[in-house]
């Protein structure tokens, strides 16, 4: 389920909630009770190590270079 980060405009808390997808633009109150809250813009990060470039121990192939392809 994914999570979404609110900041309320009220006492400046930040805060995250978890709920469905179909529920991501339903208003939400802040921890202290506040209604005036604004969902933040979240960046995440997908994948694995930087540095970019081809896995290293291989030439690629079908299994990425361990059978010798």
């Amino acid at each position: 389920m994914p999570r979404y980060e609110y900041r309320c405009r009220a006492c400046g808390d930040t805060f995250e909630v978890q709920r469905p997808m179909r529920e991501a633009n339903v208003k939400t109150a802040c921890p202290a009770g506040h209604d005036d809250t604004v969902k933040l813009l979240s960046t995440i990060a997908v994948g694995g190590a930087s540095g970019g470039g081809a896995p290293a121990g291989g030439a690629g192939g079908c299994c990425g270079g361990a059978c010798g392809c």
